[in-house]
């Protein structure tokens, strides 16, 4: 099938050595969006409004610091600390505090609700998922109506744990009958196949730290552990 935007990085990420292809296509958009915080946009008006609303994560705000750009950072930082602390400020006015127990559940209403708020919203985050589901869904389409990849799916290192449960549950609303059953045959295969291949590699790296193993080689364990990282939490950073 002719490539099309969404298939282009799609494709890319499965040609590639990795293990898993959706983290791949994940971090690539993560660099692009904190590239895009950080390049001219954070002056325009629209930007830095919703940056003053919603903010960012943590794990994100880590990779703007550690980038050159300052200014950038005390500029968007800067506005969207007058805009929550104002927003804290009037909330505190008419909110009353809660008179359950220090270990009881609490409403996410008031003043502990817009903080809570505050720590699970991000404007990176934001960015990336909306781009990130089509990319899901071209997966899915490009398993539908081209063999080519259709081979390198079924060929791939598998996927990490988060990915595979979305395309698994993605298979039901984009796929139906025969090639939904084929879509999830081949997805099950790939991942629990590779799985074990991380585990065994696993297995043997900290079998190399018995003495009776010393001599012998490390066969393909020696990154091992930043490999298992990925498959069970979608991220390895050195």
């Amino acid at each position: 099938m002719k490539e099309q935007l969404y298939t282009i990085p799609v494709n890319d990420a499965f040609s590639k050595d990795c293990e898993c292809p959706l983290c791949l296509m994940y971090t690539e958009l993560e660099q692009e969006a904190v590239e895009f915080t950080l390049g001219p946009s954070y002056m325009e008006d629209d930007i830095r409004l919703e940056t003053d609303k919603t903010g960012f994560c943590t794990h994100h705000m880590k990779q703007l610091y550690k980038n050159q750009n300052r200014l950038g950072v005390a500029l968007m930082l800067h506005t969207h600390m007058k805009y929550s602390t104002e927003k804290l400020k009037n909330i505190s006015k008419s909110a009353q505090p809660s008179k359950k127990g220090l270990f009881a559940k609490k409403e996410q209403t008031g003043v502990y609700g817009y903080t809570i708020e505050l720590e699970n919203s991000c404007f990176i985050c934001n960015r990336i998922k909306n781009v990130f589901g089509r990319y899901i869904a071209t997966v899915l389409h490009c398993y539908n109506n081209d063999d080519g990849f259709r081979d390198k799916f079924a060929h791939c290192k598998g996927f990490c744990n988060k990915h595979y449960g979305m395309l698994y549950d993605a298979a039901s609303s984009s796929l139906n009958g025969t090639k939904q059953k084929e879509f999830l045959n081949d997805l099950n295969k790939v991942y629990f196949e590779n799985m074990q291949r991380v585990i065994d590699d696993l297995e043997w790296f900290i079998d190399k730290f018995d003495y009776r193993n010393e001599d012998k080689p490390w066969k393909n364990s020696k990154d091992a552990v930043p490999r298992s990282i990925i498959k069970t939490n979608s991220y390895f950073e050195e």
